[in-house]
């Protein structure tokens, strides 16, 4: 079998390792790793838990040395800092690992090439690109972080055949499996965001409600006037963030304070600065934003240049006259599949 190709069979299951630590390891990268000797693989990991074990730790680590001409997989270039972790470097070393082949560099300026450098300088063979955009894409979010310090935005709107996000009668416009995709996008995120009008018109709880969900994502809603209800359902739980203006009356910020973060921010064009919200939201290490408010806070994010990426759920049904537009914008290579009645249409913008 050709060396690319074998390298390709075993990055492939690297990469599907990695998604183990989707919503459990931000703002770190997701990882995988597995360590093969003579075509079979003797040892697999991933970074499951932000804190815990890297990836290539945990593929060595029944292994206090790997068999000779052993090679390490890894979707992305090994650490050679002190962090949470002491450097994966320093255990491939140790363990007598031959060759280690990458997905792609870390773009992280602590990590890049540095760890490919160590590896190198104690004699251990280092090859890189192998599936790297497949690599590049599972991290995406962590660059747009790494590279712009806020977070990679992503919207979610359920909008009907006829583009609009509202109907006459019902709460829902998508089905049951829409929703629970819904939940998903929910776990892959570090924070979910709405503007007060969801909050007053819906009463959301903008939880994740998936069974085995150990995590539960910052809850951020825009407010400029702290119009919030203070027993609003989103607050059961706590991690909740409001981001407000200078026009909120001091009281209500006094107690809005008591239950949830409160952010006074600039304000522009009427509401929250969103390029002041996204700056700090970079600081607190909020890697991937999902937007989920309604038609006001999802075209005030596309013109601010907040959101790289959309979900559009699509159901069959036809709204009419009257009812709220969706914001309609150009994707990127979308990803279109059937969820239960609807059609989940994803791509970059």
């Amino acid at each position: 079998m050709p060396q690319k190709l074998n390298h390709e069979i075993f990055m492939r299951r690297a990469l599907l390792l990695a998604r183990r630590g989707i919503g459990k390891v931000h703002p770190n990268p997701l990882v995988g790793a597995v360590l093969v000797h003579q075509g079979k693989i003797i040892g697999e990991g991933a970074h499951e838990q932000f804190g815990g074990p890297h990836a290539e730790v945990a593929a060595l680590a029944r292994w206090d040395k790997a068999p000779l001409g052993s090679t390490l997989y890894s979707t992305l270039e090994p650490c050679a800092h002190f962090g949470k972790t002491p450097p994966c470097v320093n255990r491939i070393i140790d363990c007598g690992v031959s060759k280690v082949v990458l997905g792609a560099y870390d773009a992280n300026p602590r990590v890049c090439r540095k760890g490919a450098r160590a590896l190198r300088r104690a004699g251990v063979k280092v090859e890189a690109g192998i599936l790297e955009y497949q690599a590049r894409q599972l991290n995406k979010d962590f660059d747009h972080w790494i590279r712009y310090k806020t977070p990679y935005g992503v919207m979610k709107l359920a909008v009907s055949l006829d583009g609009k996000i509202t109907k006459a009668r019902g709460k829902w416009i998508t089905g049951k499996a829409a929703r629970l995709a819904a939940h998903e996008l929910r776990l892959e995120s570090d924070a979910i965001l709405v503007g007060v009008h969801t909050v007053l018109k819906d009463n959301p709880r903008l939880n994740v409600r998936l069974k085995g969900a150990k995590s539960q994502p910052l809850k951020i809603v825009l407010d400029s006037r702290l119009r919030t209800p203070l027993n609003a359902r989103l607050f059961s739980g706590g991690g909740v963030l409001v981001a407000t203006t200078g026009r909120a009356p001091k009281n209500k910020i006094k107690k809005m304070s008591l239950i949830a973060e409160v952010l006074v921010l600039p304000e522009k064009a009427g509401g929250v600065s969103i390029a002041a919200l996204l700056k700090e939201l970079g600081k607190m290490g909020i890697v991937r934003l999902l937007v989920e408010g309604g038609a006001l806070t999802a075209r005030s994010f596309i013109r601010a240049g907040a959101v790289q990426e959309a979900v559009y759920f699509v159901a069959p049904i036809v709204a009419g006259a009257g009812q709220i537009a969706a914001p309609l914008i150009p994707l990127k290579n979308p990803a279109i599949r059937v969820v239960g009645r609807d059609l989940m249409i994803r791509g970059e913008i």
